[in-house]
């Protein structure tokens, strides 16, 4: 068998595709669960003969997490810009802490690379479980940890692979596209001006966000604009030239603008801000995401709350049952979103993927 071009590190994936096995297995091989898994024993001498043929270094420190407790709990999420993020850290330290767990946090700024290092450093510490928060594909830090007997959690962005927990994201922004139509039909404006703007192609949470700005003007017997929906990432500055571009095509801000993240929402207001007050004030203005200082500004924004606290909770009770899910199938819960502070108390919505 040949090894992997050199500087190059093996994976799992790896070894799946030399042995014929799927990753799961191969995963169960290598942290010694196999036998639990009903997995014959030559299908496990063959993975363990094509790992060490392929130079697959199985990261010990980790896979003895589960013999001897750590007392950690780790979390890794693109940053703290916003205060979704910043109050998914604060919620996972306050709820670790409540459990008896020390939590580590760290910030990947959304680089894979980065990802992975953070997820093999967390490893090497023996943390007990790892939530992975707004990584785009989840899967190779999944198969990490299912190696090394770590149960994970994915919040905010689904994986296949593990655990998920999400907002209600089609759900949430149905409703605050419904509410913004409301506001524009009241001021005598044509719902066909709402735009939504923000986010990434090909991404659950966008996707499931303009899947549910569509579904408000469906329900209404309605179309938005053909290019109503505009996806440049979330940072400000390209929310900022975004609005730009149709200020400068309308001369003026558009009806209705509908920000797919506070970040979005920020390059707004930075842009607006040289405005008049009678151009503010001509348009209606939603965001999904919230931030108190919003109570501030000297305009109306309707804001979509995502449930932080819920979110985390649901998370610790998925990482409580991760061995049961793993036979059944590994549940994606869905938590609801609201206009103001969240009670709580709604039902979930569960699936299983």
């Amino acid at each position: 068998m040949v090894r992997n071009k050199p500087g190059r590190k093996s994976t799992i994936y790896d070894i799946a595709k030399a042995t014929g096995s799927s990753t799961s297995a191969v995963s169960m091989v290598l942290n010694g669960t196999w036998t639990r898994y009903r997995i014959k024993e030559d299908t496990a001498n063959r993975i363990l003969a094509s790992a060490q043929q392929l130079g697959y270094n199985v990261n010990m420190k980790a896979r003895g997490l589960r013999l001897s407790r750590s007392g950690l709990a780790g979390m890794i999420l693109p940053h703290y810009r916003n205060r979704f993020f910043a109050g998914l850290a604060e919620t996972f330290e306050e709820q670790a802490r409540s459990r008896g767990l020390c939590p580590i946090v760290v910030s990947t700024q959304r680089d894979p690379s980065v990802e992975m290092s953070v997820t093999e450093t967390l490893l090497s510490q023996r943390v007990e479980v790892l939530f992975i928060a707004g990584v785009r594909d989840p899967s190779p830090l999944n198969a990490l940890c299912l190696a090394a007997g770590v149960p994970c959690i994915n919040v905010d962005l689904p994986g296949a692979d593990a655990p998920s927990v999400v907002s209600d994201n089609r759900g949430g922004a149905c409703a605050l596209t419904e509410a913004l139509i409301d506001k524009m039909i009241a001021r005598g404006a044509s719902p066909g001006e709402l735009v939504f703007l923000g986010g990434v192609v090909d991404e659950y949470a966008t996707d499931m966000r303009i899947a549910g700005f569509r579904d408000a003007f469906a329900a209404r017997g309605l179309r938005p604009a053909a290019e109503a929906v505009e996806c440049f990432g979330y940072d400000a500055s390209s929310a900022r030239q975004a609005v730009a571009r149709r200020y400068e095509t309308l001369g003026r801000l558009p009806d209705g603008l509908l920000m797919n993240s506070i970040t979005a929402f920020e390059g707004l207001v930075q842009f607006a801000s040289r405005l008049s007050r009678e151009d503010w004030h001509s348009a209606v203005v939603g965001c999904f995401d919230w931030d108190p200082f919003a109570a501030h500004l000297p305009f109306e924004v309707t804001m979509m709350r995502q449930d932080v606290e819920r979110i985390i909770s649901e998370a610790f009770a998925l990482a409580d049952a991760h061995e049961a899910s793993a036979s059944s199938g590994h549940p994606l819960v869905i938590v609801p979103t609201g206009f103001g502070p969240m009670s709580g108390e709604e039902e979930r919505t569960i699936e299983t993927a």
